[in-house]
């Protein structure tokens, strides 16, 4: 139950800050377009995206927690990678046109209307850092990439903020493009960054932080172990490890003394937090083909 509830937790979590920001960006829109702030008008496209991505892990978080069936024989865990995969192409789409649209402004500059920058810019720290705060405790590569984006927000309001004050008593109307370009490029490297980790989950990578030598070192140490081999390492969204292999044993070993085995290696293991493993019991002069 208590498994269940915090799924349900998850969910809500994304589903608060999905209506938040939604409401926001089509403030920010109206906002942006009033104090004439290309800052704001781009921020307020990166939080339709956000919007979008939001609603996307809000129905592949849900989506993710399904039971296993005869077609996805290891449940729905991978289809929150793929809600943050999709997430972070989208936003990657959103960067760059903010960018493009930031340089253009740079080369005409427009003084925007400081006063309704600083007013929007204070609300949106309280919006944003509100569905951030929301988001803190994701465990999960898709909450991780939708807390990152809402951080990401909240920093880019605070340094609106701070360019609204400068602009309220010196005119330099070059600051709103650079702004906008600043937040946008660090968005981006972000993005591409919790990109890579969720093609690497699907490519079927090696989770961060394990090695396949540590896992071969702690089977091999287990007593009545002659060798393992054939060893496959994965996860299935980053939380989720699994693990499969060959172990070779004395050609003396009975059923009982392998089930016995089996406790010692998975004992040996225990550290690492695998929580599915699969092995295979062999004897020496067995011809293995790995795969």
């Amino acid at each position: 139950m208590g498994g269940h509830h915090h799924h349900h937790h998850e969910e809500d979590n994304i589903a608060t800050a999905f209506f938040l920001n939604l409401f926001f960006a089509i403030i920010e829109f109206i906002g942006g377009v009033m104090t004439n702030s290309v800052a704001i008008v781009s921020d307020a496209i990166h939080d339709l995206g956000d919007s979008l991505s939001l609603g996307i892990a809000w129905y592949f978080e849900k989506l993710s927690h399904k039971k296993k069936n005869r077609t996805y024989s290891f449940g729905f865990k991978r289809f929150s990678v793929l809600g943050a995969l999709i997430n972070a192409v989208i936003l990657s789409v959103g960067s760059v046109l903010i960018i493009v649209e930031s340089i253009k402004r740079l080369m005409d500059p427009v003084m925007p209307e400081a006063k309704g920058m600083i007013y929007l810019a204070i609300l949106g720290v309280v919006v944003n850092g509100l569905a951030a705060f929301k988001m803190m405790r994701g465990k999960s590569q898709n909450e991780r990439v939708v807390y990152l984006h809402l951080l990401e927000d909240v920093l880019g309001w605070v340094a609106t903020l701070l360019v609204g004050v400068i602009l309220l008593f010196v005119e330099i109307p070059i600051l709103d493009p650079i702004l906008s370009l600043a937040v946008a490029v660090y968005i981006l490297y972000n993005v591409v960054k919790n990109l890579k980790t969720s093609v690497n989950i699907i490519l079927q990578a090696t989770p961060d932080k394990m090695s396949s030598e540590d896992i071969h070192q702690r089977i091999k140490s287990v007593d009545s172990v002659i060798d393992f081999h054939d060893c496959h390492l994965w996860t299935m969204d980053g939380l989720y490890h699994v693990l499969s292999g060959h172990v070779v044993v004395d050609h003396t070993h009975s059923l009982n003394d392998i089930a016995e085995l089996k406790i010692k290696i998975k004992s040996a293991l225990s550290e690492l937090k695998i929580n599915h493993i699969t092995l295979e019991f062999e004897t020496p002069d067995e011809d293995c083909k790995p795969c």
